[in-house]
């Protein structure tokens, strides 16, 4: 596949107003240049094209925006409508002498549930090599029709660090789910993590910390 590098500046205004406020004893954010390539992309959720990456100019986050991810149920929908899952497989460039883990990551996007229905957001994220992390989960229940929100956080203890001096694919997982439930099966529920202007993107955090100096 060939490997894709996206630019910084579409998500700047967007990065900065939810960047997680830093904490007391957290390492100083790189100076340089941090870049995000795309190295594999896979899923119902992401077809080929549909999936952009883009680094935040002050290297505290990168986001993910999606342009066909949709999961629906009900009027006719197809039997593997209502299940959509994005695998993204990413190559993060940090500035020497540092690495960095993901703290947060907000996920949005726009669901449109009848009353009875039910639609679930699911995510996780591991390095190359390592064990995959628990997947979150996050449900919302109809009636509503509206913009949908959800978070995860790390405690700092918890943190997985990329390993220093190595190139491990950071993989990052996502899954909609749509159920009918209770409500009429002919009336259309969906669920969507994506913007038809680009304005909506998930946004993963990073937390940074210096490499041992090499003995």
């Amino acid at each position: 596949m060939r490997l894709r590098r996206l630019t910084v500046a579409a998500a700047a205004v967007a990065l900065t107003a939810v960047a997680a406020p830093a904490r007391a004893g957290d390492a100083t954010t790189p100076p340089g240049v941090v870049t995000v390539d795309v190295v594999g992309v896979n899923g119902s959720g992401c077809p080929q094209g549909t999936a952009e990456v883009a680094a935040a100019p002050d290297n505290t986050a990168f986001t993910v925006t999606y342009s066909n991810y949709l999961a629906q149920a009900g009027a006719g929908s197809g039997g593997t409508e209502f299940r959509k899952n994005c695998q993204l497989a990413l190559r993060v460039h940090v500035p020497q002498g540092f690495t960095y883990a993901i703290a947060r990551a907000d996920y949005r996007g726009f669901a449109h549930l009848q009353r009875g229905a039910y639609g679930q957001e699911r995510a996780n994220y591991y390095f190359q090599g390592d064990a995959q992390t628990a997947r979150s989960t996050h449900q919302f229940n109809g009636p509503r029709s509206d913009s949908w929100q959800a978070s995860d956080w790390t405690a700092y203890t918890d943190l997985v660090w990329a390993p220093c001096g190595e190139d491990r694919n950071l993989n990052v997982n996502t899954e909609l789910r749509v159920y009918t439930g209770s409500s009429n099966p002919q009336d259309l529920s969906f669920m969507s993590m994506d913007s038809t202007d680009g304005s909506v993107s998930t946004v993963y955090h990073f937390e940074w910390k210096r490499c041992p100096a090499a003995s």
